[in-house]
């Protein structure tokens, strides 16, 4: 009896094991099952971000044309955008509002902003202004004068759109005081001219 008994408590106590390492099997099996689900919506969750970065640049490229400058050169002071680029007003241009429009805009791009524009050195910040153009957009304004860049100025400081007449009035580089600059650009070095009278006039004295 007693052989029997210590025998069934054996084979009893294997079942209990036998039914406990079942247990643990199966409960780290459907463990598994569950992280692979959670590992997935963690790789997804970590793509998200990247995709919001992309999605929101930083840059405003409209922001270095909202500064306006003085620099001088060969018509004296004149107003230069955020580039250094001429700024130019149109004759055309009444009751402070532009009408540069289709193919005007083309050769003659308006001095967009998309704030109030920053005043740089030698500028009166109280003529600084904007005007709202047809399309809604907002153009710098100096003195009540719509400001625009030229096509060919490719170069800072260049003023080839200077006095031209195009769209039906002129074009003129603005001053300091919101004034269209009418005078032609100073002439250089006039004693260059009489350098070489005076060598001329040494050299027979000479001989």
């Amino acid at each position: 009896m007693r052989i029997n008994t210590r025998t069934a408590a054996a084979l009893a106590a294997a079942a209990l094991c036998a039914g406990v390492v079942a247990g643990c099997s199966d409960s780290g099996s459907g463990s598994a099952s569950r992280e692979e689900p959670a590992d997935f919506a963690a790789a997804s969750a970590s793509t998200s971000p990247s995709s919001s970065v992309t999605s929101s640049p930083s840059v405003n490229p409209s922001e270095e044309l909202g500064k306006v400058s003085v620099k001088t050169g060969p018509f004296g002071k004149i107003l230069v955008n955020g580039k250094g680029h001429t700024l130019y007003l149109f004759e055309a241009d009444k009751a402070k509002k532009s009408t540069c429009t289709g193919d005007c805009v083309a050769d003659w791009p308006p001095a967009l902003v998309t704030g109030t524009p920053q005043a740089g050195a030698g500028v009166k910040a109280n003529l600084l202004t904007t005007t709202t153009r047809s399309d809604g957009t907002k153009q710098a304004m100096y003195n009540g004068h719509p400001l625009y860049t030229f096509r060919e100025d490719t170069k800072p400081g260049e003023t080839k759109g200077q006095d031209l007449t195009e769209f039906g009035a002129k074009w003129f580089v603005v001053s300091p005081e919101g004034k269209a600059i009418t005078t032609p650009p100073q002439s250089a070095s006039p004693s260059a001219s009489t350098s070489p009278s005076t060598s001329a006039s040494v050299s027979p004295s000479a001989s």
